[in-house]
């Protein structure tokens, strides 16, 4: 077998193994601390960053070291997002560096499986990946370098700086902020194209005083002020009517005073990763407070996928019948008879389904419903998040 066909059969097994090296890679980024790892913003740029930075460094394997792919915009993103959220620099590059060391890890572990592959041509592909590794720290440091220089206008800034404080807690004086703390809140976070004139219009439409603060690329805070808890139906009365290109919107629940203003603000952001993946027109924190937090904690999140998820994946049509038949099962409060009536289909089929299910989970239904609801529901968002997300 000759050695380029040696090397292209180890790339193939390094990506049959990509949702391997990634979850190992998560786990060493999030080894290297940093005082952003509680921001849901941040964290979920992080698994964006971590994905696109293990495909890059594949895809490079299977190139020369004359024609070397461009970096993924998702890095030079989070670069910017990093310098944004005050993470240091040497934090960002540590992560880069222990992403690397994974990758040639395995690199080496495959290297030893099937054909061999010679010294040289091993080495070739280390040198490769050391190439990529002085592109990507080159490009993110300058990135990162860029937007700490960047400085917005002097009142936008001291706004910034205040809201920040008060998010840590602070007292301060916001006697010249034109903007009612002591109101009730609707926190709110978007995220697109435009969506702080998109809030804007949402304040005007719902006729409520607006505190808005620009944050990272296309993403924007605000807080909404009034007198009593705003309904979904005026909230979806008002988002129809502001505009068609509508960025993905999440919502905290009502909260008064600063306390409830630091609240609702936290609950906005935990549940902007649930309106990334949502088709709905927004996401609130109460109708969607476990998710939120589920896709916050990798553990979690992966170990329900292992538990309840993977085992269906066993059958011929990769468990989709069983996941169908579980949904309707569930959303019917466990009645066989509802769920098949729901299904079309006999009672006696939903009835052997859910045998084969709990065969496969090795679990009975009734002792882990919530859980696999739960499950259910992420693998359902995890269908649904937009390529971009």
């Amino acid at each position: 077998m000759r050695v380029r066909e040696i090397r292209r059969s180890l790339v193939g097994r390094l990506r049959a193994r990509r949702a391997e090296i990634e979850q190992a890679a998560l786990t060493r980024v999030h080894s290297v601390s940093g005082t952003e790892d509680s921001d849901p913003e941040y964290l979920d740029g992080l698994r964006a960053a971590v994905s696109a930075a293990l495909d890059y460094g594949i895809e490079a394997l299977e190139r020369s070291e004359d024609r070397p792919a461009p970096i993924p915009t998702a890095l030079l993103s989070q670069a910017r997002l990093a310098a944004r959220h005050g993470v240091r620099l040497d934090t960002v590059l540590r992560r880069y560096l222990a992403g690397h060391t994974l990758l040639g890890d395995f690199l080496i572990e495959e290297s030893g499986r099937g054909a061999p592959l010679n010294g040289e041509s091993l080495k070739g592909m280390l040198r490769v990946q050391g190439v990529v590794l002085d592109r990507l720290i080159a490009a993110v440091s300058e990135e990162y370098a860029r937007e700490a220089k960047a400085r917005p206008g002097s009142a936008e800034q001291r706004l910034a700086q205040l809201v920040q404080r008060l998010l840590e807690g602070q007292r301060l004086d916001t006697s010249e902020v034109a903007y009612d703390f002591e109101a009730l809140h609707q926190g709110a976070v978007a995220e697109g194209p435009g969506a702080d004139e998109w809030l804007r219009g949402l304040a005007e439409a719902l006729d409520l005083r607006i505190l808005l603060l620009p944050r990272a690329e296309q993403v924007a805070w605000a807080w909404l002020a009034g007198r009593r808890p705003l309904e979904r139906e005026e909230l979806e009365q008002a988002i129809s009517g502001v505009s068609p290109a509508r960025p993905r919107l999440a919502f905290g629940e009502p909260g008064e005073g600063l306390g409830g203003w630091r609240l609702t603000h936290r609950q906005a952001r935990a549940a902007l990763p649930v309106a990334r993946r949502s088709p709905e027109a927004f996401v609130r924190y109460a109708d969607v407070a476990l998710l939120a937090a589920i896709l916050q904690d990798d553990l979690l999140h992966a170990s329900l996928r292992q538990l309840y998820l993977a085992p269906l994946e066993g059958e011929r049509d990769g468990g989709q019948v069983l996941r169908e038949t579980l949904r309707a099962y569930l959303a019917a409060e466990r009645n066989v008879t509802s769920a098949a009536a729901a299904l079309g289909i006999k009672r006696h089929t939903v009835t052997n389904r859910l045998r084969v299910a709990e065969a496969r989970i090795s679990r009975r239904l009734d002792t882990c419903s919530a859980e696999l609801e739960v499950a259910l529901h992420l693998d359902e968002l995890d269908t649904l998040r937009p390529s971009d997300a």
